[in-house]
């Protein structure tokens, strides 16, 4: 039953795969804004790299597997206060494979509400199956209509773009964006053609001093739709010293999230976050596991000098 199961699930995905594309999710929506919101880029005022790795729905084969690697800082680009970003992702799901390259440019300001940034997004998206097939001995055997779907190796590159703003304060934060602005066409093979489609992004949060001030809650909340379903996440993190957090999140319909972080040493950081999967897939999987390492350098006057990190999970 396990094998059929398998079978349908990666033939149901391949069909959605034929009408839309989804963005990847991550339970550190956090620290993964730059990915999905240009104008995020530089609100901390250092180059912040990261390096993350999801494994989707363990047990589950052909379930998504992703990687991240992302950086981005401030600079004085066309004479003015500017963040910069670069994002390479790695997006794997049964026969598909996704890469994504693109580059961030936000104009900043301040305001008296906080730090303002406007930005937009410019690259590549490169889509790729292979439509080999295995077909288990079930009753279901002989039931699968392939005409709309490649045998073999098809890929396609398009073009791809983004626009974001992100407002932040000493206090909160508000994020709006939009990928896949063009909704890019992408054509597999002779018949088979897919489209990315556009989602719209809505992220705020706020940082809570306690009266013990070695501890703080930083509650968040993280929206995203394609205008046909969407996908909401909640979190709350406890933070101590501003180095050690272990945090909770929850998906609406999906799961309940688990997230731990810590700095080693002078800006450089782990954190690690299991889902225990509350959908209807949770009797198929071990959950979902995320992984990541970031490094945040301060190019200042004072490369020496140890700071706290600004923003942790």
């Amino acid at each position: 039953m396990k094998k059929i199961f398998c079978f349908l699930f990666l033939y149901i995905i391949a069909n959605l795969a034929a009408i839309a594309q989804q963005d990847p999710q991550f339970s550190f929506n956090r620290l993964t804004q730059l990915t999905v919101n240009p104008g995020y880029a530089g609100n901390e005022g250092l180059i912040n790299g990261l390096i993350l790795n999801r494994y989707q729905w363990d047990g589950i084969k052909g379930s998504p597997k992703t990687l991240v690697f992302s950086v981005g800082g401030t600079s004085g680009l066309f004479g003015f206060d500017s963040g910069i970003g670069f994002n390479v992702i790695s997006d794997e799901l049964g026969f598909s494979k996704n890469i994504s390259v693109s580059f961030d440019y936000a104009y900043r300001k301040k305001t008296k509400f906080g730090d303002l940034g406007i930005g937009t997004s410019l690259g590549f998206y490169n889509m790729s199956v292979n439509g080999k097939w295995y077909i288990p001995e079930s009753d279901y055997h002989g039931t699968i209509d392939e005409t709309g779907i490649p045998q073999g190796e098809a890929s396609q590159l398009a073009f791809d773009l983004g626009f974001g703003l992100f407002l932040k304060s000493n206090d909160y934060f508000l994020g709006a964006s939009v990928s896949h602005i063009n909704q890019a066409s992408i054509l597999l093979g002779e018949t088979a053609r897919s489209f990315l489609v556009r989602q719209y992004y809505l992220s705020a949060g706020y940082n809570i001093s306690l009266p013990d001030p070695l501890f703080e809650l930083k509650p968040a909340v993280y929206f995203k739709t394609d205008m046909v379903s969407y996908q909401a996440d909640f979190t709350v993190d406890l933070v101590y010293k501003k180095r050690f957090s272990a945090g909770l999140n929850y998906r609406i319909n999906d799961a309940v999230c688990a997230l731990v972080g810590f700095e080693l040493n002078n800006g450089l950081r782990i954190g690690y976050a299991y889902d225990l999967i509350t959908s209807a897939l949770a009797g198929y999987t071990g959950g979902s596991h995320e992984l990541y390492l970031s490094y945040s350098l301060d190019l200042g006057k004072n490369r020496n000098k140890k700071y706290k990190s600004i923003r942790y999970l």
